[in-house]
């Protein structure tokens, strides 16, 4: 029995992902995400960023995860019990005692009997929750995993195991046959069906007259009689392990799916109280190229910030490069930001920071921002750059994501715009979409005359006093940042 909140039909790896995605979570500030996903909570906070850095090309998958986290946000009261019964099952199973010679078969049994007694007592709490609150939930992954717990943990089922665990115990000694192999060494220990209180507990067995009985205190003789004892407990101890180690993983993975889930609320409160609004995005084959959004907003600012941040709306169906020009401090970088996470949060089953989101899946988010001056660097920032770059052309695939934010910037106008431009070139002829944020006017006027059809440019906006509106509309770039608004701002 598996949980089967995250996949329809397989298991959620809480493992960090093995790329380096430092770049990622650094320009994108998704470490801000995850604080307001766990508040506190270590455990919660390693699933989000598992989560969110290990995003679904599946829309069938986020569709699913989308229902289920539709069914947590309407009852976050049973999901945070059912998160508390996994947490703690795990918890208790854990501080059982582990002796040094667990690896043995009788320590290895004793503990197995343990933990199974110990996790029963939380299947039957998980089942009566399940039998209470089944009816309120319409997911698919819930309506399963609550048809399976009723099905499989039934009473008869509960009373067989309690039954067998009483005579796991072996509280009146074993009996177990075997036959003489080569060297007369026993083989072939077969565990027998336990003796009874009273003395007719095996009348069909007929009594050896071989027989020994073991007087005094000879070490030797009593290592040897735990020897015939653990092997022919082996075979059941390694059973009733395996069997304990599966209802324990199973609330480990319950615990872990859930805890997803219930950073996804925590999430979702906290927006709801900043005014950020959320939406449920429509995920799209990549093949779709589908690219619009309305009121898109950057939630990690308004976690930063502590209340709602000026969205933007894109309508980019059908291509694959966004150019983003205007003001500095105009909103540029946070649209940017804005929209690296709402493909995450998206593909990772969340909601998202807009009133309407939707987009093709991207195989893989990169991003590819503007470092600043770095004393130890042992070359240029033109080198540092191209490097960057080089690295992540090694990785992209065509359906990709790349968010460039005022990339090869770091050298002269002339060389900086024919280096983004070809890269650029390459990147959306191989079917990599690209997001680039620039003030090299000399960029736009290439990318303009060379994907007239391709390109969607959007324009921050200024006001005639020179505030920002930190707005984005569709634009023609100007070949001016208007600097000198902050330097009235700043000297008058």
């Amino acid at each position: 029995m598996r949980p089967h909140l995250m996949f329809p039909d397989g298991d959620f790896d809480p493992s960090p992902p093995a790329a380096d995605l430092a770049d990622l979570v650094e320009d994108l500030e998704l470490e801000r995400l995850w604080a307001a996903m766990a508040r506190g909570d270590e455990v919660l906070f390693a699933l989000a960023r598992t989560a969110t850095l290990t995003p679904s090309t599946d829309p069938a998958v986020i569709t699913h995860r989308q229902q289920v986290l539709d069914d947590c946000l309407r009852d976050t009261a049973t999901v945070r019990v059912l998160y508390d019964l996994a947490r703690d099952a795990v918890a208790a199973e854990g501080k059982l005692l582990r002796s040094a010679f667990t690896g043995r078969p009788e320590p290895l049994l004793n503990r197995a009997v343990q933990a199974l007694e110990l996790l029963g007592g939380f299947l039957r709490r998980l089942r009566r929750l399940a039998e209470g609150h089944a009816a309120d939930f319409r997911s698919a992954g819930f309506t399963t995993l609550f048809g399976a717990i009723g099905a499989e943990l039934d009473d008869g089922y509960l009373r067989e195991v309690d039954a067998l665990l009483d005579q796991l115990r072996f509280e009146h000694g074993i009996v177990a046959t075997a036959r003489l192999g080569p060297g007369n060494k026993g083989v072939d220990f077969v565990l027998r069906e336990p003796p009874g209180k009273g003395r007719d507990s095996y009348p069909a067995l007929r009594k050896s007259k071989l027989t020994h009985t073991v007087t005094g205190r000879d070490e030797s003789v009593y290592r040897a009689l735990s020897e015939l004892r653990n092997r022919a407990l082996n075979e059941v101890a390694n059973a009733a392990a395996q069997s304990s180690d599966h209802v324990r993983d199973f609330f480990l993975a319950l615990r872990d799916e859930l805890g997803f889930y219930l950073g996804c609320v925590n999430l979702a409160e906290t927006l709801a109280e900043l005014g950020v609004p959320v939406c449920w995005p429509e995920p799209r084959d990549p093949g779709e190229q589908a690219w619009a959004a309305r009121r898109l907003s950057e939630p990690c600012l308004a976690l930063r910030l502590g209340g709602a941040v000026v969205g933007s709306d894109v309508d980019a169906d059908g291509r694959g490069l966004i150019m983003v020009t205007g003001p500095n401090q105009g909103g540029k970088s946070t649209f940017l930001r804005g929209l690296g996470i709402a493909h995450l949060m998206m593909q990772c089953g969340m909601f998202v920071a807009a009133d309407q989101f939707r987009a093709s899946v991207a195989h893989g988010v990169f991003t590819h921002y503007k470092r600043e001056e770095d004393a130890t660097m042992a070359s240029g920032k033109l080198d540092e750059e191209l490097a960057r770059m080089s690295a992540i052309a090694d990785r992209i695939t065509p359906g990709a994501l790349l968010l460039c934010n005022e990339s090869f910037a770091a050298t002269n106008e002339r060389e900086g715009s024919r280096i983004a431009a070809e890269i650029v070139a390459a990147l959306t002829d191989a079917g990599v979409r690209v997001v680039f944020v620039t003030h090299l006017h000399d960029l736009t006027s290439r990318i303009r005359a060379d994907y007239p059809d391709r390109c969607l440019f959007l324009r921050a906006n200024r006001r005639a006093d020179g505030s920002r509106t930190f707005h984005l509309t569709p634009g023609e770039p100007t070949p001016t940042a208007h600097g000198a608004d902050l330097y009235r701002r700043h000297f008058g």
